[in-house]
Parts: structure tokens; C-alpha cells; sequence
């Protein structure tokens, strides 16, 4: 499994949000610059970036930020927040992005999934992001009444080959990932399937290892590695 360290980015500086409440935020990094350059020292192979002032403006907000990141690390990053039209992938992409991730217009706009997969079939990520297994929207502000797995299945059908899944519940917790909801909604697709949330210590990289369905892919984990749980070369190794 691949080891995603993220980098979100809010007003500029590397934070965490617990359980995805922009009023319980944790600054880390003064620069985000610097934790991408710390997770490329201890041997991460791909990041993953969100801009959350972009998720809740619906366009990208921290392009210059995104563009130095992409410079400083030796691998590729895949980018989210606020990406719901053509412009605001194509600044993504031109800033350095080597994946995009899709949230909320992949669910509401099926024209603009649809122009994306077309153009960039294999670097499109669609992020389905669970709240009670219910998917939410509009950077995890608003809760839908749609299932997370019949999200998932339906996407699959329309040629989305890889998920990311976030568990809202447990996200920056650090109190263990929601395994069996991640592998009600993997079982529901063939597509890949990265996991988000809840990772803590050593042992929930290991449960992740262990029990996770086959097609789940890799892992995001954030807080964790900025409070220091454990190392980024720990993390891969706990996940081999």
C-alpha cells in the first residue's frame, strides 16, 4: 500500500481539521513548503494536498502554494479543493498537480466528471467523503442523503477508476480508521480505492495492511505525522 502524507493548506499554512470542522483547526507548518520537504527527507513517493480555503470558495485559493510544493519534492502530488470547473483543473495541473481530486462536482455536475475523465482518465480522482455513511459535499459542510457505496457504484459505471475515502467521523482523531466502512464502499467498486482518516499509530497502518480489501490502494495520513506518532519511513513500512 502507498503511504500519502497530506499537506492542507489553509490561509497559507499547513493545518489539520478535526472531523472536518473549519472551526477546530491545528496549524503545524507556518509553511507548507516545509512539511512536503520533511516528508521527502524521511521517504514519502507521492503527497497529497488539499486546499480547504478552495474546498469552501469552489475554486483553488493557494495555486502559488501548490506550485512550490510541486517544485520542491522529487515525486508527484495529487491536488484537491475547489476543483469544479475546466479553469480551475487546468491551474491545478499547470501548478505542478500529477493527480486532481474531484469532490463535489463529481456528484453534482456529471457533464464536468465527464469532460474530466475524458481528458485525464487516469489522474482523475474522485473523492467520496462520508459522514454516517452518507456522502458530504462542499468541502464537508453540507451532508447529503446519499449513500456512500451507491455513490461509489454508480461513479464506477461511469468510468471513475479511482476513490478516495474519507470516514469524517474519525478524520484527525487519530483513534483508528473505520475499516469496515472503508471495505463496505471498496467492495462496491473495481476502481482503486485510497483510505482517509482516523490513523493514529503503527498498528492502524498495519490493520489497514491487514484487512483492508484488495483493491484498497494506499493511505492518507496527516495529524499523525505532524505530531510525530511515528516516521514516514515507519508508516511505509508498516503498510508493506
Amino acid at each position: 500500500m502507498i503511504l500519502y502524507p497530506a499537506i492542507d493548506i489553509r490561509g497559507g499554512h499547513a493545518v489539520r481539521l478535526l472531523q472536518g470542522d473549519y472551526d477546530r483547526e491545528t496549524a503545524y507548518d507556518a509553511d507548507p513548503v516545509d512539511a512536503a520537504l520533511r516528508w521527502a527527507d524521511e521517504g514519502a513517493q507521492f503527497l497529497h494536498v488539499v486546499d480547504l480555503d478552495g474546498a469552501k470558495a469552489g475554486e483553488p485559493q493557494n495555486l502559488k502554494t501548490i506550485h512550490r510544493i510541486a517544485d520542491a519534492v522529487p515525486f508527484p502530488i495529487q491536488v484537491g479543493g475547489g476543483l469544479r470547473d475546466r479553469d480551475c483543473v487546468h491551474n491545478v495541473l499547470r501548478a505542478g498537480a500529477e493527480r486532481i481530486v474531484i469532490g463535489t462536482a463529481a456528484l453534482q455536475d456529471p457533464a464536468f466528471l465527464e469532460e474530466m475523465l475524458r481528458d485525464h482518465r487516469d489522474r482523475v480522482v474522485v473523492s467520496v467523503d462520508a459522514r454516517g455513511g452518507k456522502v458530504s459535499l462542499a468541502g464537508w459542510t453540507e451532508t447529503s442523503d446519499v449513500d456512500a457505496a451507491d455513490a461509489v457504484a454508480s461513479l464506477s459505471e461511469r468510468g471513475v477508476q479511482r476513490f478516495l475515502c474519507t470516514a469524517i467521523e474519525v478524520d484527525g482523531t487519530m483513534e483508528g480508521p473505520a475499516v469496515a466502512e472503508l471495505n463496505r464502499i471498496a467492495a462496491a467498486t473495481p476502481a482503486w480505492v485510497i483510505a482517509s482518516g482516523g490513523v493514529g499509530n503503527l498498528s492502524h497502518l498495519e490493520q489497514l495492511a491487514r484487512e483492508s480489501a484488495p483493491n484498497v490502494e494506499g493511505a492518507i495520513v496527516g495529524r499523525a505525522l505532524y505530531e510525530r506518532k511515528f516516521t514516514v519511513a515507519e508508516a511505509v513500512a508498516a503498510l508493506t
